[in-house]
């Protein structure tokens, strides 16, 4: 945590404010393109093949992939990200949220070339007699956002354990349990999925590992929902209140200053051991502070 502040000290002002909100438009930039031609996003999806071979807008356009069909279903779960995704914001600050995201898509980017390497590993061969272009073109669709989507939702858990949700609407339901639920279904996909979904869950997952067992910052950075409103309503007010001014000069014995008294001249005191300043009435008549 020490090096994440030094960091945020540094950079801070070049965090992206509601960075929930852009992944959403680029889900629906890529729901946009589903509709105009389903064929185009192939060329958007994580291929380390096809990056290597020069397609390197790849690193970045996977993100445009959207993570299902669309639906009211889909659209309710969106929603629900995107809330969970501001309140973690508000909770730990831009800066430490946009790291989260970030690295949780850094990873993922890295994990995609390791599964290639394994690839290459293991199914050489089969790679000779299939073809490594459409292998790749096949395994690019399991790096997508969608276990990052449920890094969001581990790192609420980790956050508010006792928040309340409903789950289907009608059965209310405290967030941790739903963690673990969500931790029981991963790792069911990461037993019965292949190679290659094993290593994009692992690197999809692993900037909550960092944040939450190597930076201990989950502990930090339990709220409640209400302090977390408290927090947001005073940064709100301060933000809004207009800074006192501060006296330009002030009598150290009279407490007169040169905004109640224009014409009242004030100088420091050489013999005084520190900065200590008086109006012309006090300044040869004080006693010096040694």
């Amino acid at each position: 945590m020490n090096f994440l502040n030094k960091i945020e000290r540094k950079f801070g002002r070049y965090a992206i404010s509601n960075l929930s909100l852009y992944l959403i438009l680029c889900y629906g930039c890529g729901y946009l393109m589903n509709l105009i031609n389903p064929a185009f996003l192939s060329y958007l999806t994580l291929d380390p093949y096809r990056i290597l071979h020069g397609q390197v807008w790849r690193i970045v356009t996977w993100i445009l992939v959207p993570p299902d069909s669309l639906d009211i279903f889909t659209i309710i779960m969106l929603y629900f990200y995107y809330s969970i995704g501001t309140s973690l914001e508000r909770t730990w600050g831009t800066f430490l949220y946009n790291v989260y995201m970030f690295l949780g898509m850094i990873f993922t980017v890295l994990g995609s070339f390791i599964a290639m390497g394994m690839s290459y590993l293991f199914w050489g061969d089969l790679l000779a007699v299939a073809g490594a272009a459409q292998f790749f073109q096949m395994a690019s669709y399991s790096f997508s956002t969608y276990y990052i989507n449920m890094s969001i939702f581990l790192a609420f858990a980790a956050t508010f354990p006792n928040v309340q949700v409903l789950l289907m609407f009608i059965l209310p339901i405290r967030v941790k349990w739903l963690g673990v639920a969500y931790v029981a279904l991963l790792l069911y996909e990461f037993v019965n999925t292949w190679m290659v979904g094993k290593i994009s869950i692992i690197a999809s997952l692993l900037n909550f590992i960092v944040f939450f067992f190597m930076t201990r910052s989950g502990l930090r950075m339990r709220m409640s929902p209400k302090q977390v409103k408290r927090r947001h309503d005073f940064q709100r007010e301060v933000r809004k209140a207009k800074p006192m001014s501060v006296a330009k000069h002030k009598c150290a014995i009279c407490g007169r200053t040169s905004d109640e008294y224009p014409d009242l001249e004030f100088r420091f005191c050489s013999k005084c051991n520190g900065n200590y300043e008086y109006c012309q009435e006090h300044l040869f008549t004080h006693t010096h502070v040694k």
